[in-house]
């Protein structure tokens, strides 16, 4: 009797085991935490998400976004902004989305294969076959599906794709459970096949956690550098380095690192496609954020080259300036310097009545001269900040926060010579024929080491292309003379406006 009880529970077991592997459907934890668990008030504000988060051109063919996965009310503009990168009518035939776990450790990934994904707005369908080919074909995915349960990276991002996309693809949602490196280069090769232009590919991420707000700017800007580059050893010596400076407060430059390290093995030796990075905020910047730690958020899109050259030029013509508009950002400069001489205050601006030109986040240099000397140079690559408020932060910096000079003086003000550089978007290259003097400034990068120059230097010195490099790769970024030879090079556009404050 006793057998035959056994033999029944045992067969019981595996029938209902058989039963969940089958029909299980993978139920929502982060509702009601991350996000509404409401309908409509979750269709709403994914509207208003979208509705205000920045926009990039529709014509280029995104493969893959990074995207980050905390609490809509913090970072949800960020991830509206990644996802926006993507036309809303293309047709993926998967969307693999790849988060790293922060419940479990195992030594490879998980991928979700026994039923469907729900969330408020409904059902979203796993590609199961794909699934469980990459469990039998691959021993670093053969780890159960309990990895997914109380994991919130993935689910985090399944309501943008079901409000944004009127196609509704397949999902193949995957969390690595490693920080082994060598485990992660054998996942991409397993994922490779299927890191192409009919699939998109999802790297659910935050960035610096629990740094102050100053800080924490910084070191996410130095991450989102080391992931443009597009090389892995590079990202890894920047973690690294970022883990050695012992930032107060900093546990980790970017939790899903693990995700990221994973889409540039994907992505390594392609050289044809490009980086974008969209923008940036952390916790710090919601209206009730505490800035002595905070969590960041980027949003970084991997797309495929332009080969339209008449979208190049349409891009470059609007990246320029008319005179009324260079007149108006000159005043914002000198507005903030003198606000800050004589009546020690931040000047106040009507975002409203700024033209949208100002009101697209872009980067700038403000570069301050006496008799044609150096007198103060402070800027930002990337910001998600409008363009008058970092023309405005970075006047205010060059003239009383260089550290290579003392703060400006009441005299020195109204001799002062300025230059407002507007900065376009990083772009790699291999060729150092591509750098237009004059129209270009460059950045050099190897292992921890860096640097940069904006684009009138070389033209105010009479340079050539090799002596910019030389320059730049010894006196910025500490390499050496040749150092740039075999170093990463970017160069970026640079609108150069020139003034005087009188």
């Amino acid at each position: 009797m006793r057998t035959i009880f056994i033999v029944l529970l045992s067969i019981s077991a595996i029938m209902e085991t058989l039963s969940q592997d089958k029909f299980t459907d993978r139920q929502p934890v982060a509702a009601g935490r991350f996000y509404p668990a409401d309908k409509e008030t979750l269709t709403n504000d994914l509207a208003q998400l979208f509705e205000n988060c920045k926009k990039s051109p529709k014509n280029q063919n995104v493969r893959a976004i990074i995207a980050p996965h905390a609490g809509y009310v913090y970072s949800g503009k960020i991830a509206a902004a990644s996802f926006s990168a993507i036309s809303k009518y293309s047709v993926f035939k998967n969307i693999f989305i790849i988060g790293s776990s922060h419940v479990m450790s195992f030594n490879g990934a998980s991928v979700y294969n026994t039923g469907s994904f729900i969330t408020p707005l409904g059902k979203i369908k796993v590609n199961d076959e794909i699934a469980k080919k990459l469990i039998a074909g691959n021993k670093v995915f053969d780890f159960p599906n309990d990895a997914h349960l109380r994991e919130h990276s993935i689910e985090v991002q399944l309501p943008f794709i079901q409000y944004y996309f009127e196609d509704k693809p397949l999902i193949v949602p995957i969390i690595i459970g490693t920080n082994d490196v060598n485990t992660i280069k054998l996942i991409a090769e397993a994922l490779r096949p299927w890191f192409t232009s009919e699939n998109l590919f999802i790297i659910s991420s935050d960035f610096s956690h629990y740094p102050p707000y100053k800080e924490a700017i910084e070191t996410d800007s130095i991450t989102a550098l080391s992931i443009i580059s597009g090389n892995p050893e590079t990202f890894l010596n920047t973690i690294k380095n970022n883990s050695e400076k012992k930032v107060h407060g900093l546990v980790t430059s970017m939790c899903g690192w693990t995700s990221g390290l994973t889409l540039l093995y994907l992505i390594n030796g392609n050289n044809q496609l490009d980086f974008k990075l969209i923008d940036y905020c952390n916790s710090g910047d919601y209206i009730n954020g505490d800035k002595t730690e905070v969590v960041g958020y980027h949003a970084i899109a991997i797309m495929e080259k332009l080969r339209n050259s008449a979208i190049n030029e349409k891009e470059e013509s609007e990246f320029s300036f008319t005179e009324e508009e260079k007149t108006q950002l000159f005043t914002i400069a000198r507005d903030a310097i003198r606000s800050e001489l004589y009546d020690k205050k931040r000047p106040g601006f009507d975002d409203k009545r700024m033209p949208a030109k100002f009101r697209e986040s872009m980067g700038a240099f403000v570069t301050l001269k006496i008799n044609s000397k150096l007198r103060g140079c402070i800027g930002r690559f990337t910001s998600s900040d409008p363009l008058y408020e970092v023309v405005r932060a970075s006047a205010q910096s060059s003239a009383f926060e260089d550290p290579r000079f003392s703060p400006l003086t009441k005299a020195e003000f109204d001799i002062i010579e300025m230059e407002i550089t507007i900065l376009g978007p990083l772009k790699k290259i291999t060729d150092i024929n591509e750098i237009v003097l004059g129209k270009h400034g460059i950045y050099i990068k190897k292992g921890l080491r860096s640097g940069t120059m904006l684009p009138q230097v070389a033209t105010e010195n009479g340079w050539t292309v090799e002596q910019f490099l030389g320059f730049t790769s010894r006196d910025k970024a500490g390499l050496g003379w040749d150092g740039w030879k075999d170093a990463e090079l970017f160069i970026y556009d640079g609108v150069v406006l020139e003034d005087k404050i009188k």
